[in-house]
């Protein structure tokens, strides 16, 4: 997702739609000149709404290929048994939150019966935050900086346990432009072939890096415009000249603070899905709670996501 700008805002209140009501505001997102055809992809002759009583409530016929639809069809929503309502109120919760909402509070607030349910239809939202290709490489002043994520936080009198790098956690980077957006992405180690490689796939070569100083970046500098500038955090330097990774400690206090205060336990499986929704929320952190839930909604478009293929051990 690129820079977003706009206003922000305090005390957005949650849509209360009627199931009609709520169906029109997923058409006007989707179709904002007029339903499409989701078979072929015809707009004229406009595809006329069915109101018959064999026909569901929003269901549309293609004039040109004869086919049905409603709005949910080809999006992320498509086969799912919650009401639209339902579904208008969970994107609002999700792309409000800053540290995110647990699939058991999200159950809870909807009144879902199955936390099943309310666990799926939150991976499925996150589907929908997932902004992949990004439209445009990080440029200007790009922070990088890796984390671990995974483990829960030991006991206290357990012993020593090992933190940082090296540790079974699951090693989380970040690449974040400097008041700008952000891109995060699990990785399998932290070695020099993963990180250096991330930074080449989706920083621009005229920005300057800034990083800590791992040695896995070594070299980097050599293919940006902007060079590779480092501080020193083992000698207690967190900013040099300008030089920092401030924005980037910053996105992983947020997304720590979710695994932590939200949803507890995270699993590598998903751990990815997870980065989607905190990079959505930090890319539109300008937009209003409705602006950025209508940001969401529209990238639900094209997008699927099975229960087989997140399903699996997952606690959050």
């Amino acid at each position: 997702m690129g820079k977003i700008t706009g206003k922000s805002q305090k005390g957005q209140q949650v849509p209360e739609f009627t199931e009609d009501e709520a169906r029109a505001y997923f058409e006007r997102l989707r179709w904002p000149t007029g339903p499409v055809c989701v078979h072929c992809g015809v707009a004229e002759p406009v595809p006329h709404r069915l109101n018959g009583e064999a026909s569901r409530p929003g269901t549309f016929q293609c004039n040109a290929c004869k086919g049905q639809f409603t709005v949910t069809v080809g999006s992320i929503m498509e086969d799912s048994h919650l009401p639209l309502a339902t579904w208008a109120k969970a994107f609002h919760y999700m792309a409000a939150g800053k540290k995110g909402i647990s699939a058991l509070q999200l159950q809870r607030q909807l009144g879902i019966g199955s936390y099943r349910t309310a666990w799926y239809l939150a991976h499925r939202i996150r589907e929908a935050m997932r902004c992949e290709p990004m439209p445009a490489m990080l440029k200007g002043t790009v922070q990088v900086d890796e984390t671990y994520i995974g483990a829960r936080k030991p006991r206290p009198g357990t012993g020593y346990h090992k933190r940082g790098r090296g540790t079974s956690k699951t090693p989380v980077m970040v690449l974040v432009e400097r008041e700008g957006s952000a891109h995060s992405r699990v990785i399998d180690n932290a070695q020099g072939v993963n990180l250096k490689g991330a930074i080449r796939e989706i920083v621009d070569p005229s920005a300057a890096i800034h990083t800590d100083e791992f040695n896995a970046y070594t070299g980097i500098g050599k293919e940006f415009a902007g060079g590779h500038h480092t501080v020193n955090h083992s000698a207690g330097e967190y900013s040099r000249d300008g030089v920092n990774t401030n924005t980037a400690e910053s996105f992983f206090a947020l997304l720590k603070r979710g695994m932590v205060g939200s949803f507890h336990h995270v699993s590598k499986k998903h751990l990815h899905r997870y980065c989607n929704e905190f990079d959505f929320r930090w890319n539109g952190r300008q937009l209003t709670d409705v602006e950025r839930r209508d940001l969401a909604v529209k990238g639900a478009e094209g997008k699927r996501l099975s229960y087989k293929a997140p399903v699996g051990g997952a606690s959050a």
